[in-house]
């Protein structure tokens, strides 16, 4: 089983209108509505890879118990979710279709509880026996200590269990230094990491303070993979058009499934990039296009990479 803790869950709403404008109305062609949040996506993608996955987080309100309800009915995937009091948050995201742009609006998320945050931790501390892998994955809700994801991670660490970590800010920075197998930022979360624009000195920046292994998301650039055992780059052959709403917790998807069937890192790469880019062809976050799949992983390869001083 692989775990997935999503702290910050969300029911995702996607919006596709023709155009998008400022300043008028718009009339919405077609709607979705999804289980969200970072891991969720994640979950829901390992899980239609037919991994076995474990759900973890927060949910709580009336979007609280519909994410439950609609995660459900997903094969290879169990909910552990723990109950709060808040109310579980609301992401948007309008797709314009000639722009092939995607603009996103996240609230914030409900607000947590001392009392509710020890209960998650008791809830991963049972989960995490049955594991073979786990992601901590996007935002804090309010109310959650920003050290959160570094103490998720040394008790992952105790337990013999690799864990990978997708976050930004405060959060990723702590949490690198308790030593992560894997962290997965975009370029400017590895920017603002470690003060360096170029992806390569950053990533091996990154893993100086603390992480074992990094895979940097750079856009139409693909992927940059820094491991203890080489470099590599692997990007879709050509442009991607689409919503990219969900294309990183995809790459977190290919990276644990590689992970969990002992691919090696070249291997790994090919799937997360080309998983990456199957979810743009998608219509939501969390869902990617089968045959696109396929086809990418077909034609994309992981280039090695040289040292660099």
């Amino acid at each position: 089983m692989i775990l997935t803790v999503t702290l910050n869950t969300a029911v995702d709403l996607t919006y596709h209108v023709p155009t998008l404008r400022q300043h008028t109305t718009h009339r919405v062609t077609e709607t979705q509505d999804r289980p969200g949040g970072k891991g969720v996506n994640v979950a829901r993608v390992l899980a239609r890879l037919g991994h076995p996955t474990t759900v973890t987080g927060f949910a709580g309100g009336p979007t609280g118990a519909w994410l439950r309800e609609a995660l459900s009915g997903e094969p290879h995937l169990k909910d552990a979710l723990v109950p709060i009091g808040g109310t579980t948050r609301r992401t948007v995201a309008v797709v314009d279709a000639a722009g092939g742009d995607t603009t996103q609006f996240n609230e914030p998320g409900p607000t947590v509880t001392a009392a509710e945050w020890e209960a998650l931790k008791k809830a991963y501390a049972s989960l995490l026996p049955g594991a073979e892998a786990v992601a901590l994955c996007g935002s804090l809700p309010p109310g959650v200590p920003v050290g959160a994801y570094a103490h998720l991670i040394r008790e992952a660490r105790s337990a013999g269990v690799p864990v990978l970590l997708d976050t930004s800010g405060e959060p990723l920075r702590r949490g690198i230094a308790a030593r992560p197998d894997l962290v997965k930022p975009n370029a400017a979360e590895l920017a603002d990491l470690t003060g360096t624009r170029d992806p390569r000195h950053a990533a091996r920046a990154a893993r100086r303070r603390g992480a074992r292994a990094v895979v940097a998301s750079l856009g139409a650039e693909g992927l940059l993979a820094e491991t203890p055992v080489g470099a590599w780059r692997a990007a879709p052959p050509g442009p991607v058009r689409g919503n990219p709403t969900g294309a990183g917790d995809s790459v977190v998807a290919g990276l644990l499934a590689g992970l969990a069937e002992g691919a090696d890192w070249p291997d790994r790469l090919v799937r997360a990039a080309a998983l990456s880019a199957a979810t743009v062809h998608a219509s939501a976050a969390g869902e990617y296009d089968e045959a696109a799949y396929r086809d990418l992983a077909a034609r994309i390869t992981a280039t090695a990479l040289p040292g660099v001083a």
